[in-house]
């Protein structure tokens, strides 16, 4: 039986969404209509960085590049998320790919 390879540092991989992450995700995003209303109501700092992309869902996957590895199976790592934001993914152990959803494992884990 052949060991898998062990996570590096700046390797790609694909990390499922939890509830608890897409709710962390979608909480801090906003949209244009909803920035323009605000700095009319002067209610937005000019200069101010919003955070804005499609709403996410548990579940969903998304690329992730590997930025600490503290083990064979936990690794820390840069969620590239469809949006100006990325999600900081810690401790995340190892998964297995969903024979029946391709591309996803278990929430909160990578493949």
């Amino acid at each position: 039986m052949n060991a898998s390879p062990s996570p590096y540092i700046g390797q790609i991989v694909t990390y499922t969404l939890s509830g608890d992450d897409a709710t962390q995700v979608n909480r801090r995003r906003t949209n244009g209509p909803s920035i323009a209303e605000r700095i009319k109501q002067d209610k937005w700092p000019i200069g101010a960085q919003a955070h804005i992309g499609n709403e996410v869902q548990e579940g969903q996957s998304y690329p992730m590049i590997i930025v600490r590895v503290w083990s064979s199976s936990c690794v820390n790592g840069q969620v590239f998320l469809d949006g100006t934001d990325t999600l900081w993914a810690l401790s995340v152990n190892k998964g297995v790919e969903d024979d029946l959803k391709p591309g996803t494992s278990q929430p909160r884990t990578w493949f």
